[in-house]
C-alpha cells in the first residue's frame, strides 16, 4: 500500500517526520498516522462487505417471495381501490334502481286498480262479449309485462372507462413494443404565420429533408416550391420554384441521393421525377418523365423507386436509364398478387425488399427483391374497420423487427402488422374521425427516423403522434404534417400543413393545439391523387 520516502510533511499532522506514500490517496503519512489511516479504510471495506451481504440476502428474499416487492403491492392497491369504488358505485346504483322500481311498481299496481275496478263493474251488469274480454286480456297481459320488465328502466354500459387500466411496461425485451403505447414530444419552428407565398409563410407543405447541418427542405406544394430553412431562421430561401428552367408544379416529395450530392424530387402534376444540385442549381436533370409520381425512396445502392399510380405499378430507375425496371405490379389493375391498385406510398429496407401500399385492394404488399408478386402482410380482406381490414391505406413503413405500419385513411388509425399474423393492432386513433387526442382524421403517412422513433401523420386536420419504440407511450396532438424527417438522436421535424409550419419534435417537450384546414386541400388530393 505504501513506500517510504526521505522526511516530508504527513498529512495528518503536518510534522516532518519520515513518511510513507499511500499510492490510493496519493497523500504521505508518518507511520501511526498511516496505521490509522489503514484502519479507516478496512472499517470502510467491512461496510461494503455488509451493505454487499444485505443485498444478496435482498435478491434471495426477492427470488423466494415474488409477490413481496413494492411494484406487486402497487398492483394489489389499485385492485383495492378499484374494488371499492366498484362496490361504492353498484351501492349507488342499488338504491336508485329500487327507488325507480317501486315507482314502476306504483304505477303498474294503480292500473291494475283499474282494470279490477273494470272488470268488477261489466261483472255486475253482465254487459261483456269477446271483444271486451280481449281487452282485458291484452291490459292484463300489458301490465304484467311492465312489473317484470319495467320499460323505462333499463342498465346500460358506459363508453367511458370507469376503471382505469394500469400497464406493466418493460423495456428488458424488445418484444413488449407489440404490446405499447407510444409518446410525442414537440415544439414550433418554421411557419405559422398563415399559408401564403410569402418567405415566412408555407402553402401545404409536404415532404420533407434535413441535411447534415440541421438545415430543412420542404416541399411547399401549393406554392410549387422547394424552400430551404436553417436552423433557428425565421424564413425560408427559395431554392427551386415553378420559375426558371425546372417550372415545379405542386411537388410532393423530397429525398437526397448521397452519392451524388444531389435533390431528388417528385414533380406530380408535371409527370416527372427531377434531380436538383443544392451546390450547383443551374445543373439540374430530368430523371423520369411521363410517370404519375406518387411516392419516391432511394436504396442502399442508389436506386430509386417509384410509384405510379396511375399505371399501377412501382419502377426502379439508376441514373441514365430510360424506362426503369419493372419492380412491382404491371398487369394491369386488379387484386391478384401480381397486380396492384392506385400503389400510392412505398418502403424499401435494408435486404431491398419493397412494401407498398396497396390503396385500391385495401391492403399492404410485400415484394421480395427479383420477386415476380408479392406477399401480403396488411390487410387484404376487403374494405372494413375489423382488425383484419384496411380502408384505403396510404402511409407504409417497417421498423427494425420488421414490424408493418399503415396509415389506415379510411378508419382514421394507423395499424401495426407483424409478418404472418392474420390481424394487426391498432396503436393510434381507431377512435372514429375527430381531432380529440385519440383520434385521427384521415392518416396520411407514417415515418420513422433512425433515433427509432416513429411518426404518424394526416393531409387535413390532421393528428401526429410521435412513437417512442423505447418508452411505450403516446401522447396526440392535433396537427397536420404530410411528410417528416429526422434530426439526428435528439429531435425530428414535422411539417404542419393546416397551420403552414414546421415544427421540431425535441424530447421532454410537448405542443397542443392548431386546429384547421387550408381551404382547397380537398380539391388539390382530388387533382392529383386520382380516386383516392
Amino acid at each position: 500500500m505504501a513506500t517510504a520516502n526521505n522526511k516530508a510533511q504527513c498529512f495528518v499532522c503536518n510534522k516532518e517526520k519520515n513518511t510513507y506514500s499511500c499510492k490510493g490517496c496519493s497523500n504521505e503519512f508518518c507511520f501511526p498516522h498511516l496505521t490509522e489511516h489503514r484502519q479507516r479504510i478496512e472499517t470502510q471495506l467491512e461496510e461494503i462487505i455488509n451493505d454487499h451481504d444485505q443485498f444478496q440476502q435482498t435478491i434471495i428474499q426477492q427470488k423466494q417471495n415474488p409477490l413481496d416487492s413494492s411494484l406487486i403491492q402497487q398492483i394489489n392497491q389499485w385492485e383495492a381501490n378499484s374494488i371499492h369504488q366498484i362496490q361504492q358505485t353498484a351501492e349507488e346504483y342499488r338504491k336508485t334502481l329500487m327507488n325507480l322500481t317501486q315507482k314502476s311498481i306504483d304505477d303498474v299496481e294503480k292500473k291494475f286498480i283499474e282494470l279490477s275496478q273494470k272488470l268488477k263493474e261489466i261483472r255486475e251488469e253482465n254487459e261483456f262479449n269477446e271483444n271486451d274480454l280481449k281487452h282485458f286480456q291484452l291490459k292484463l297481459t300489458q301490465i304484467t309485462k311492465e312489473l317484470l320488465t319495467p320499460p323505462s328502466i333499463s342498465i346500460e354500459g358506459d363508453s367511458q372507462e370507469f376503471i382505469k387500466k394500469i400497464s406493466v411496461i418493460s423495456s428488458f425485451e424488445e418484444i413488449q413494443i407489440k404490446k405499447n403505447k407510444f409518446q410525442q414530444f414537440g415544439i414550433t419552428v418554421v411557419g405559422g404565420n398563415g399559408y401564403g407565398h410569402q418567405l415566412n409563410q408555407l402553402n401545404f407543405p409536404n415532404g420533407i429533408f434535413i441535411d447534415n447541418d440541421k438545415s430543412v427542405y420542404i416541399a411547399d406544394c401549393v406554392n410549387h416550391r422547394i424552400v430551404k430553412w436553417k436552423l433557428n431562421s425565421d424564413k425560408g430561401q427559395i431554392i427551386v420554384d415553378r420559375n426558371g428552367n425546372t417550372g415545379l408544379n405542386r411537388p410532393t416529395d423530397i429525398t437526397f441521393d448521397k452519392e451524388n450530392n444531389s435533390f431528388i424530387i417528385s414533380d406530380s402534376t408535371n409527370k416527372r421525377v427531377i434531380l436538383y444540385f443544392d451546390k450547383n442549381p443551374t445543373n439540374q436533370q430530368i430523371l423520369i418523365s411521363n410517370i404519375k409520381c406518387f411516392g419516391l425512396t432511394i436504396d442502399k445502392n442508389g436506386f430509386i423507386y417509384v410509384s405510379d399510380y396511375e399505371n399501377h405499378e412501382v419502377r426502379r430507375w439508376k441514373q441514365g436509364d430510360k424506362k426503369g425496371e419493372l419492380v412491382a405490379g404491371g398487369n394491369g389493375k386488379g387484386k391478384r398478387l401480381n397486380q396492384l391498385n392506385v400503389p400510392t406510398y412505398i418502403f424499401i429496407d435494408e435486404d431491398c425488399s419493397l412494401y407498398i401500399s396497396d390503396c385500391g385492394n385495401h391492403r399492404v404488399m410485400k415484394w421480395i427483391k427479383n420477386a415476380k408478386e408479392g406477399t401480403i402482410v396488411a390487410g387484404g380482406n376487403g374494405q372494413g374497420n375489423s382488425r383484419k381490414q384496411l380502408s384505403a391505406p396510404r402511409g407504409v413503413i417497417v421498423d427494425h423487427l420488421g414490424q408493418t405500419y399503415v396509415a389506415d385513411r379510411g378508419n382514421h388509425r394507423v395499424m401495426r402488422w407483424c409478418e404472418g399474423d392474420e390481424e394487426g393492432e391498432v396503436v393510434v386513433g381507431g377512435n372514429g374521425q375527430g381531432n380529440q387526442s385519440n383520434q385521427l382524421n384521415i392518416p396520411s403517412e407514417p415515418n420513422f427516423a433512425q433515433t427509432q422513433y416513429s411518426f404518424s401523420s394526416e393531409k387535413w386536420k390532421q393528428l401526429i403522434s410521435l412513437i417512442d419504440s423505447k418508452n411505450f407511450q403516446a401522447l396526440d396532438d392535433t396537427v397536420g404534417c404530410p411528410d417528416c424527417a429526422d434530426g439526428g438522436a435528439e429531435w425530428i421535424q414535422i411539417n404542419y400543413s393546416n397551420k403552414n409550419k414546421q415544427v421540431t419534435f425535441e424530447l421532454g417537450k410537448l405542443i397542443k393545439g392548431f386546429e384547421g384546414l387550408i381551404n382547397d386541400l380537398r380539391s388539390l388530393r382530388d387533382k392529383y391523387v386520382n380516386n383516392l
